[in-house]
Order: C-alpha cells, then structure tokens, then sequence
C-alpha cells in the first residue's frame, strides 16, 4: 500500500516548552490513523504542521507525496482539515456554505452548486439544505463541516476531535460517514478524546505524550499489550469462594485474583478457550453456585492507561 502521509523526527518548540520531540508517523493510502494522548501532548501541534497552519522546526513530513515545507500549495489542494468546532457560517444556508467554498476554489458556479448537492445529499442534510446554518443542531453543523472539507474531494482528510460535545446518535452519524470516506479510499488522520472512537474507526493507533509517540499499533494490538483476556466468576453463598478456589485449584494459575466480600475471582485466560472449558467443567462437578461467568477483555482505555500512566 502507499504511504499517504509521512512523518519523520517533527519537532516543534514554543516559548521554551517542547511541543513535539521527533515524531514518527506513517499512515497507509485508505486507512485511518488514530492519534491519541492526553491533553498537551502534541496531538493538535502535528495535525496543524502536515496539513501546512504551522512549520515544523525540525524534522521532515510528506502528504499525499509532497513535502509539507517545500511544497505546501501541493499539499493544501489534496487535503481536508476539520477541527475541533464546526467551521461554517450560521447566517448562510448549508447549500449557500457548500456552494461559497466551491466558487473559492475555482470549480465555477455551476460546478460549485452541483458538488453542493452531492454533499448535502451524501450527509443526509437535503431537508435542511435552504436553512440558515444557526438553526441547525450541532450534529448537523459538524456533518455539514465535514461536508466542506470535502468540496474539492481530497485524498488526505485531518479531523481534529470531530466530535467533541456531540450526542451518541450525532457521533454514531459522523463515525459511519468517516468509514464512507475510507471506504471510497480517503485516507484519515483522526485526533480524539474519545477512545471508543478510536476503536471503532482506527486501522492503527499511535500514542502521543510529552511531543513523541510512545506506542503504537492496531487497537487489538494495543489491548492485548495490557494483558491476556481474563475471566470473571462470581459465585452465590456462604464458602463459595473457597469451594470454587478448590475447584479451580489444578488450572488456576498463581496470579489470580480473588475478592471474597464480592464474590470474585478472575482468571486469567492464558490458554484461552482451553481455560474457559476446565473452569466450567471443574466448577460444575464441584457444585459451585455460580451467579456470572464472563470472559472480559482489556479494552482501549485500559492500554491507554497503562501507556500514558494515567486514567483515560
């Protein structure tokens, strides 16, 4: 696959506080990268050098080919950026936005009008087209943002926590018009809050703190780095938990943990199916009582926790 965007040793440095410290970033044509970290740690700072806001002080960057430094009008005519606030004016309609930013961008007033009807139909927005933007609800604006950056039809698209203060269905809308666009080949770099966004969108991940990135992979790659898959077993009545030790005792390895005023014990799954197996057959023929018997596995926030050290 292409390498749509590049990123090698980026270094920005503002009044004494190191931005970004040499970072690596290689994101594959038709993929979503996510890039995650917490707040100050250079997410937004990279985002603003590739797409040509901010110039790096170090370091070298290529999107969709062309050096960001060197060639920033190449760069500028095959991207999308949204940030973190929907960028349109509320006094205009959603057709006359849409239409505005084609005329800016030379597709003539015709051509303007017609992608303006592609994209409102696209983002499900035709209903509205002929309203003033201000009255729209916030998803509404935010699909509409997306839809703008897309009037020139880019190849490489930045969004920049697209859906921060969304509601659920608002945010669910915009997640399945992002798996559109890579779908039809747009390549994403995603910056989020929002760690199931993340799971649900990323091919790959990359963790940013302190200006570098400090893991990366895809998401099931990033979870199983917590640890292995666990299961969960919680038991009814006086002595179970030490009846169901019994039980498990020839396949419970020596990490196990145990809560005896909730009833717990968690087992991790290093065998896999193998385990699930034993401890239901042991348990069984034990007559254990058992209430819940779950397989959990470490979810994004629990690897994010232990990359950056702190709660996600």
């Amino acid at each position: 696959m292409e390498t749509a965007i590049r990123a090698e040793g980026l270094r920005k440095r503002f009044k004494g506080h190191q931005a970004l410290d040499g970072v690596d970033l290689s994101v594959a044509q038709g993929t979503v990268l996510g890039l995650l970290g917490p707040n100050g740690a250079g997410k937004t700072t990279t985002v603003r050098m590739l797409s040509t806001l901010l110039e790096p002080d170090g370091g070298h960057a290529e999107v969709a080919g062309f050096d960001v430094v060197r060639r920033p009008e190449e760069v500028r005519r095959r991207i999308g950026l949204a940030g973190q606030y929907a960028a349109v004016d509320g006094l205009l309609t959603g057709r006359e936005n849409l239409t505005l930013i084609g005329v800016l961008l030379h597709l003539g007033r015709h051509g303007a009008r017609r992608r303006a009807g592609e994209l409102l139909d696209q983002f499900n927005l035709v209903g509205a087209a002929d309203r003033p933007v201000q009255t729209y609800s916030g998803g509404m604006r935010r699909r509409l943002d997306l839809a703008a950056c897309l009037v020139a039809s880019p190849s490489v698209l930045f969004l920049d926590e697209p859906t921060t203060g969304l509601d659920p269905v608002s945010r669910t809308a915009l997640w399945n018009a992002v798996r559109d666009l890579v779908a039809d080949g747009v390549t994403v770099l995603l910056t989020t809050q929002y760690l199931e966004e993340a799971d649900f969108l990323a091919d790959r991940i990359a963790v940013v703190d302190a200006g570098r990135v400090v893991a990366e992979g895809t998401p099931d790659e990033l979870k199983r780095s917590v640890g292995p898959d666990r299961l969960e077993i919680r038991v009814a009545g006086p002595g179970a938990v030490a009846e169901a030790l019994e039980a498990l005792r020839t396949n419970a390895p020596d990490d196990l943990a145990v809560n005896g005023e909730e009833g717990t014990i968690v087992l991790p799954l290093g065998a896999g199916m193998g385990s699930i197996a034993a401890a239901a057959t042991a348990l069984e023929k034990a007559g254990v009582s058992v209430v819940d018997f779950a397989v959990r596995r470490p979810t994004l926030d629990d690897a994010f926790a232990r990359i950056t050290g702190q709660q996600s």
